[in-house]
């Protein structure tokens, strides 16, 4: 609406479309529209979005214009509009990137432009492996984009990018008391001729921390079940690890087009230096739309095949003993995680499951619940036969083994959560306490927190002490609690 004329009410841009996003953003007379509605009449909705946009007047928003796409082998998934410059945030076969386009943009109503026509600003990153969060941008005029930027193995890192000389300045680096005398430094890199070239090294440019000498980091792709490869991100110590030997832990969590956090986390460093293997499995059902979509409703067993195919290959390449493998899942994660125990009860020697999202069927089913009916579009609506069918194929609670021998759980739920239900983690732990091997059942735990919500309690310590308490748990399963693997590397003590 104009807000000298607010009587007049909401404009429409466009009509609800199943499956349509639009995220407008307004710039001098131009309402710009990230979408993935159809380019024409004729076609169904785009994979991924490209820019668009239109007069800010009522009589033309549905005159739109195609201002950009983002080109065959990348993917635009936000953005932040400026006076003088457009911010895009971008993947790249699972890299995020950044770049900034000057305003405005010129455009040609005939042959629409690819991103790098617009001569892009690569914003420099130090890695591929890197987490990169926007700070607080709110400032319209401004020419300065701030980022905290890090990975696996490079702490916390907050950097201004000036956009309109293309330099950055470091403002800050997170401190790691134990380890300062060993960060290493790398030179910040950009892409700075073309999204499709590796990294280069910006002359004359800042440094900052890095531990890539104490700890390898890498990305691989492990084929699936239907020869899809997916993306796993291994983390161990370079020092303490034991090819063959060492335990490991495989993170998961597969929906709502979310990926798995792998940001620099100082808690990661008391499992690295015992010689623990830390990966992550950006399974179908997380990240971008069409990779969302292919681990959604009927698809949601592809996410658990993902992820039991990257489980395997820890095992398989030695980097994990093949007794040794845990996981962990929190919320749809924990329906992910148990999923897998169902069906391959042997691929786990232990797990933690938070506040896990295990009885699918009877929530599902419930539309009184908060979350029900608007998780029909991740999980499927049970009223539709063939939906539930799919559904009851995979829930956790609905797939346990009779006399089956399953791994030692620790099964966490808290007494306010008001997206999972408390009762779920306290059925599925009764239930495999009755009717699983009676030996094996002993070792699922139900840890329940009375005070807290679904993400836990607020504060660091409480945090820390979770942390600590699912540690120990899986040392403790592993038969890990009174030994380390070997003795903890100078460095990290």
């Amino acid at each position: 609406m104009e807000s000298d004329n607010v009587r007049e009410g909401l404009w429409p841009i466009r009509k609800r479309v199943d499956k349509v996003q639009y995220f407008l953003e307004h710039h001098n007379g131009f309402f710009y529209i990230l979408t993935n509605a159809p380019v024409n009449d004729t076609e169904k909705m785009t994979e991924g979005y490209y820019l668009a946009r239109c007069r800010a007047e009522k009589s033309l928003v549905d005159r739109w214009q195609i201002v950009v796409f983002p080109g065959s082998d990348c993917a635009i998934q936000d953005m932040d509009i400026f006076q003088d410059n457009l911010v895009l945030f971008l993947q790249k076969n699972g890299t995020p990137l950044f770049c900034s386009v000057n305003m405005p943009i010129d455009v040609d109503v005939q042959e629409p432009k690819e991103l790098n026509d617009l001569n892009p600003w690569y914003f420099p990153i130090p890695s591929d492996l890197c987490s990169i969060i926007p700070g607080s941008n709110n400032d319209f005029m401004s020419s300065t984009y701030r980022l905290v930027v890090s990975s696996p193995v490079i702490p916390d890192l907050t950097v201004d990018y000036d956009l309109r000389k293309r330099t950055f300045t470091i403002l800050h680096q997170e401190e790691v008391t134990s380890l300062s005398a060993n960060l290493g430094t790398v030179g910040l890199q950009s892409n700075v001729s073309s999204i499709q070239q590796n990294l280069q090294l910006v002359e004359n440019s800042q440094s900052w921390g890095d531990l890539s000498k104490l700890f390898s980091c890498k990305r691989i792709k492990v084929m699936s079940h239907d020869g899809v490869l997916i993306p796993l991100v291994i983390l161990y110590s370079r020092e303490a690890h034991r090819h063959g030997d060492s335990p490991g832990i495989l993170y998961g969590y597969g929906a709502y087009g979310e990926d798995l956090d792998k940001s620099w986390c100082s808690e990661r460093l008391s499992l690295l230096s015992r010689g623990w293997v830390l990966a992550f499995a950006d399974v179908r059902g997380g990240g971008e739309l069409s990779w969302h979509l292919a681990g959604t409703k009927a698809n949601k067993i592809n996410s658990i095949q993902d992820f039991a195919a990257c489980g395997m290959h820890l095992i398989k390449e030695g980097l994990v003993h093949q007794n040794r493998l845990c996981a962990i899942g929190c919320s749809a994660g924990g329906l992910l995680v148990g999923a897998v125990i169902n069906m391959f009860p042997d691929l786990f020697s232990a797990a933690v499951l938070k506040v896990p999202f295990l009885d699918i069927c009877n929530t599902m089913l419930d539309p009184t619940l908060p979350l029900t009916v608007l998780d029909y579009e991740e999980f499927g609506d049970p009223n539709i036969s063939a939906e539930f069918e799919a559904i009851c194929s995979y829930s956790p609670y609905d797939n346990l083994s009779p006399g089956a021998c399953y791994p030692p759980v620790l099964v966490t739920a808290s007494f306010n959560d008001t997206r999972v239900g408390i009762w779920e983690a306290a059925k599925w732990v009764a239930k495999v306490r009755d009717i699983t091997c009676t030996s094996c059942s002993h070792s699922v735990i139900l840890k329940t927190n009375m005070q807290s919500g679904h993400f836990g309690e607020g504060g660091r310590f409480m945090h820390c002490d979770e942390t600590a308490f699912e540690y120990a748990f899986l040392m403790k399963a592993l038969g890990l609690d009174d030994i380390t693997m070997g003795p903890i590397p100078e460095a990290l003590q």
